[in-house]
């Protein structure tokens, strides 16, 4: 990820979008009302506040604690409303108000098919990477738990935590008809790859990036992704897909990508679901020791794999930055 951490998007707003770079093609920098800084952490105060606190409480009072009681239907479109009105609406408004050019922060602009193709490719390749991870993690987690009563208090915590998550999240995803399945479909695929991409990957980190260096700004942006999902176990995966999703849009510069790539995440996720019940939403879960070190060798593997992606993404990317080059001299 050289590129993403050398290139400055202030010095031209048409970076990565394969344009030359002739003074006609040079749009004025971005001139927020406050320090991007703030509105940054403004956006993640405002995601958490509103969705996080003010959207759960509102479940909460509509439906109780139990939601495994609760009408699924009901459910699943007061969350679909939730993630629209307490981070969509407030990513576009925040972004009008500071930036004016909502368009540009939050990168507004078709993405070509090969650019989204070789991402896929990448969150493809990426997946497994994250799932062996957390297999990994879990089970040297769940070894020191044996030998610390600290840790083992922790880890009955976080296990505790766990299923909470699971069960609000298996409500949400338990399908008995067609319709239901559409809804699903939406609910946990279609709207937060909008919602939050447009939120994380457009407005927070483009505010991020005109204070730091897109590197930077991309990982901020990440750490708070995955603290945003409330996943102890998943934190480091969900950072590291936020991580990559930020790349794929400040290389693409393109919202449509990581949206993309966040809707096939998690589209996956429903059908993992599908296919084999709960046991996919337990992200506690551990090998055993004689699964370690076939896991840790098809790891490493996986690694090499998705790295091979990135210099393929790389190359791509740096071929056609010379493309333009040559065609502005032209």
């Amino acid at each position: 990820m050289d590129d993403l951490k050398n290139q400055d998007p202030l010095k031209n707003s048409s970076n990565n979008s394969g344009q030359g770079n002739s003074p006609l093609d040079v749009k004025p920098e971005l001139t927020p009302k406050i320090s991007p800084v703030k509105a940054g952490l403004l956006g993640l105060a405002g995601g958490f506040f509103f969705y996080q606190i003010f959207g759960g409480l509102l479940t909460i009072l509509i439906f109780g604690t139990e939601f495994e009681k609760a009408d699924p239907n009901a459910l699943r479109l007061i969350t679909m409303a939730g993630q629209v009105l307490f981070i969509l609406l407030p990513a576009l408004i925040f972004s009008k108000i500071i930036y004016e050019d909502v368009t540009r922060v939050i990168r507004f602009r078709a993405a070509p098919w090969i650019e989204i193709g070789l991402f896929t490719v990448g969150i493809i390749a990426l997946t497994p990477v994250l799932q062996n991870y957390l297999y990994i993690q879990n089970y040297y987690f769940e070894q020191i738990a044996k030998q610390n009563g600290f840790i083992h208090t922790v880890k009955d915590s976080l296990d505790y935590l766990d299923k909470l998550v699971e069960g609000s999240y298996g409500s949400l995803l338990k399908i008995n008809s067609a319709i239901d399945g559409a809804i699903v479909i939406a609910v946990v695929a279609i709207t937060p790859a909008v919602c939050e991409e447009v939120m994380f990957r457009g407005f927070i980190q483009k505010s991020f990036e005109l204070k730091y260096k897109p590197f930077l700004g991309a990982l901020i942006t990440a750490i708070f992704f995955g603290l945003y999902h409330f996943n102890p176990y998943a934190f480091l995966p969900l950072t590291l897909l936020g991580l990559y999703l930020g790349y794929s849009a400040y290389k693409s510069n393109s919202i449509l990508v990581p949206v993309v790539l966040h809707f096939i995440n998690n589209l996956s996720a429903v059908v993992l679901y599908m296919v084999f019940g709960d046991s996919e939403l337990e992200q506690a879960k551990a090998i055993s020791s004689a699964e370690l070190t076939p896991t840790l060798i098809s790891f490493a593997y996986q690694i090499i794999l998705f790295v091979l992606v990135l210099v393929g993404i790389q190359y791509y990317y740096r071929k056609k930055k010379l493309a333009a080059a040559a065609a502005s001299v032209q």
